[in-house]
């Protein structure tokens, strides 16, 4: 990170300053400076990354969301967290944490005729298209619970995480 500090400054302050400045309560620190503000306050750069994104930070640029958590601050702004909401960050969610709420319909004979009647093997979605068949395993199992996602370890090679997660 700190090579990127000093061959691409802009490019460094906008992936990674902001947001670790907001982590620390601090501003315009770089990382160099981020680095030794953390360690002067006993915490490692691995305890700084795994700080929570809250859905409310205002970056210089405006708000920053993926596409799966702005599908899913729209769910947020909809209600259906409630009454939980509050206490959901769903800048921590990545695809496989919603597809695996359960929002979703479940009793198939609900879904559209058109849904399945082409395939072989019947999902318990409709997949509008494409040639091959999504996998979405655990689809529609996880109730929303409480700072969910917010302490869940994922880390390669097999990004494993625990059940509650």
């Amino acid at each position: 990170m700190t090579v990127w500090s000093q061959l691409q400054p802009s490019y460094a302050a906008n992936l990674w300053n902001e947001a670790l400045n907001k982590r620390l309560g601090t501003e315009g620190l770089d990382i160099p400076e981020i680095l030794v503000e953390a360690e002067r306050r006993g915490s490692s750069f691995d305890q700084l990354l795994a700080v929570p994104e809250q859905d409310d930070w205002l970056y210089s640029d405006g708000k920053s969301a993926s596409c799966i958590a702005y599908v899913l601050e729209i769910y947020k702004a909809a209600g259906l967290f409630d009454p939980i909401a509050s206490s959901i960050q769903v800048t921590e969610f990545t695809i496989r944490d919603a597809y695996v709420l359960n929002f979703f319909e479940d009793n198939l004979t609900r879904l559209p005729k058109w849904c399945n009647d082409a395939d072989d093997v019947k999902l318990p979605f409709c997949q509008i298209r494409g040639k091959y068949q999504m996998e979405l395993p655990e689809y529609n199992t996880m109730d929303p619970y409480p700072h969910m996602n917010e302490r869940c370890p994922s880390l390669p090679p097999n990004y494993y995480r625990p059940k509650d997660c």
